[in-house]
């Protein structure tokens, strides 16, 4: 039998060496960031996402293991287990091949079978299974016993086919052969409950697709529709394949087929196993597409996290309303409340003449550069407000941010402590404002469930979907690193190492001293232990530091290494090192890392900060879409091509804000001149693409676009 970490190896394609590498790092405590970022010598560099799978998957196995030896020891302590049962146990591969094995001698709830043995039975059952030509009504004579409650020959043979079928019900082979068969040839049909009451789900009404061909989307769609009581989902195995499997394997290849053994096969099959394996594979599909709505979700997450901040500028957010008005916050450049207001331009033109002229007044008394419009109710209304607002500005500009999860955010005690004087709607002004600033420093305060950049995301098992979206904001706020003087809380409790007290204690300690001063201070923080700083000191940033290296990724493990790699060149901190990685090209890699004592992933880590102190990987992504002016969905035209930002990446299409207060959808097929299984092949949330308006439903909203019919960057 393969051992966990060989398993590993060959699934992910790595060697052993660096599987068990990871595995001892990971059971040490250290995090998933650390290991990628600064052990990339024991795993060979793998990236954060193989080492996530790999904690997965390692999690399964070990699961796995110990419900093996589960499962074997409560079949010895019933005195039935045989060295052929336990390597059956030991080489199956999944939990359900294992709880095949194991249903003969699991502990059942009273059955007709379990009625039948308790009569005396099974004997009965053994003898005319045994298929050696003898009368089964002769045979059952003997079992006719009235103080037991076998009253006739008829009842005695009612209990022998019980037993029988619960056998061959119970059996893992036949169970594993009808799962592959019905996982090959089976098929869902739907029906409406009321086929005349119009739904969301009309196109499931009448539906039958082939389970090997349902789509992730499918599923979730039908589950829905199936939990409001809408659809009626059915899988079914047509023809009589499925019979004649189980009777295959019931019966004997004898010149006299036993017509009670076949009569029993076919109830197995249609009483007990068919039944239970339709349920198992409803779940297998359910949870099948429920982990495809979260790995997707997650795959959308992690680009809207890095978008690229729009820095060093002053901001203003509205988060738009009708009835509430439209709620304005002013920011500096550094996410600091300067002004607030609310203005009401949907209630009368003369009321929108009046939010213009109290908003240039904003614009002149803190000389805001850019403007940021949530995407919510009356956000079309408060955009047209502002182009004409920018007539009178025009180095100014605007872009529309998503502002799901803002109102979350608004109520949250979180907010409530930041912003303790502000009313909750000024509240979610002040975060639209702050998303076009620093996207992650912002989002990371939200659930990230809130944000809709998903399908399906509420039907989704939430712990599993927690944990996905988690490691996602995890790995993004490492891999562009923190400010320790101006993080807040939210944000540096996502940091490697640290948990919601150790950054609460941070906060304490400068609000307390001042602002730190060198990485080394840290460990002053109660409760900030070696092990918590080991694994969070290098995604901490001391721009404050004389240290130049506190600004950096460079670990203070390799401070020296640094050092060594500087004097290797004959250069100090203060140099210019932009040209640092030609240097090290020019001189050799591996004869740098030897003569720096340091591993060659590490060395090119290293060089890379030294050439680039502070460096944002954001920055080195395409800029968001700033705009001067504004499309209403009467102003497209079929063959119009625009450029739009993507927004939601899913199943079946990709959605593209191009200006216009409704999204556009390109279907799948519209996104490449490929096939793709999924769109997320070829883009992903937050790139800037060109479309061509295929069709326009003023109507029903909708948009219809087209990218491989544009010309792309």
């Amino acid at each position: 039998m393969l051992t966990i970490a060989e398993i590993l190896s060959q699934e992910l394609g790595q060697k052993q060496e660096y599987v068990e590498n990871v595995i001892q790092l990971m059971d040490e405590g250290n995090t998933i960031p650390f290991i990628a970022r600064y052990r990339k010598e024991m795993h060979g560099s793998m990236d954060d996402t193989t080492l996530r799978n790999l904690e997965t998957r390692l999690t399964y196995l070990r699961n796995l293991q110990n419900r093996r030896d589960e499962v074997k020891k409560s079949i010895e302590n019933q005195g039935k287990l045989t060295e052929e049962l336990s390597a059956a146990i030991d080489n199956a591969s999944t939990m359900t091949e294992v709880e095949d094995l194991y249903r003969p001698y699991k502990q059942k709830r009273r059955t007709r079978g379990s009625v039948a043995r308790e009569k005396g039975l099974e004997p009965l059952a053994e003898a005319i299974f045994a298929q050696d030509g003898q009368d089964p009504a002769i045979l059952a004579a003997e079992y006719v016993n009235t103080e037991k409650g076998v009253n006739s020959i008829e009842e005695a043979l009612a209990g022998a086919s019980d037993i029988i079928a619960e056998d061959l019900s119970d059996d893992a082979a036949i169970r594993k052969s009808l799962r592959e068969l019905m996982g090959r040839k089976a098929v869902l049909t739907c029906k409406a409950d009321n086929a005349d009451e119009d739904s969301v789900y009309r196109l499931y009404y009448d539906f039958c697709m082939p389970l090997s061909r349902l789509l992730d989307h499918q599923i979730l769609a039908i589950n829905r529709g199936e939990k409001e009581g809408i659809l009626k989902p059915v899988i079914t195995l047509p023809g009589n394949e499925g019979a004649a499997l189980v009777c295959r394997a019931a019966l004997k290849p004898t010149t006299h087929v036993s017509a009670f053994v076949r009569a029993a096969a076919e109830d197995a099959y249609a009483r007990l196993i068919l039944p239970s394996l339709q349920r198992e594979l409803r779940s297998e599909f359910i949870d099948r597409a429920n982990q495809g709505a979260i790995r997707n979700f997650a795959l959308n997450l992690k680009p809207l996290l890095m978008q690229p901040p729009v820095k060093g500028f002053v901001t203003m957010g509205l988060d738009p309303g009708y009835r509430n008005g439209c709620k304005v916050a002013v920011v500096d450049p550094t996410g600091k409340v300067l002004d607030t207001s609310v203005v009401y331009p949907t209630f009368s033109d003369k009321k929108k003449q009046e939010a213009i002229a109290v908003l240039s007044g904003l614009m002149r008394r803190h000389r805001v550069q850019h403007i940021a419009i949530g995407n919510g109710t009356a956000s079309r209304e408060t955009e047209a407000m502002t182009v004409e607002l920018l007539r009178s500005f025009p180095e100014a500009s605007y872009m529309i941010v998503s502002e799901a999860g803002a109102s979350v955010y608004s109520a949250s005690p979180l907010a409530a402590e930041e912003f303790p004087n502000y009313d909750v709607n000024l509240r979610s002004a002040v975060s639209i404002a702050r998303r076009l600033q620093d996207p992650l420093a912002e989002l990371v305060k939200i659930d990230p469930k809130a944000i809709g950049v998903g399908q399906y995301q509420h039907d989704c098992p939430q712990k599993e979907l927690d944990s996905a979206l988690g490691a996602v904001v995890e790995d993004c706020v490492n891999a562009v690193g923190v400010d320790v003087n101006t993080a807040s809380r939210s944000l540096l409790q996502q940091v490697s190492g640290l948990n919601a007290t150790t950054a609460k204690n941070i906060v304490a300690y400068r609000e307390e001293n001042g602002p730190f001063t060198s990485r080394s201070q840290l460990k002053k923080v109660p409760k900030l232990g070696p092990k918590a700083f080991e694994q969070s000191a290098g995604f901490l940033r001391v721009p404050e530091s004389k240290e130049v290296l506190d600004n950096t990724g460079v670990h203070p493990e390799s401070y020296a290494a640094a050092k060594s790699v500087l004097a290797l060149f004959g250069l100090k901190k203060g140099d210019d090192l932009t040209d640092l990685p030609k240097k090290l090209a020019v001189y050799g890699l591996s004869k740098a890392a030897a003569e720096c004592a340091v591993g060659e992933p590490t060395l090119q880590d290293i060089v890379k900060e030294l050439s680039k102190p502070g460096r944002d990987p954001r920055d080195e992504l395409p800029p968001p879409i700033l705009r001067k002016d504004v499309l209403e969905m009467k102003d497209l035209k079929p063959g119009m091509e625009l450029t739009g930002t993507v927004r939601n990446v899913i199943d079946f299409g990709v959605f593209v804000d191009i200006g216009v207060h409704q999204d556009g959808l390109v279907h799948i097929s519209q996104v490449a001149n490929r096939r793709l299984k999924h769109p997320s092949e070829a883009v992903k949330v937050g790139d800037v693409v060109n479309v061509v308006v295929l069709d326009v439903d003023e109507k029903r909203h909708r948009i219809s676009l087209s990218m491989k019919q544009a010309k792309q960057q």
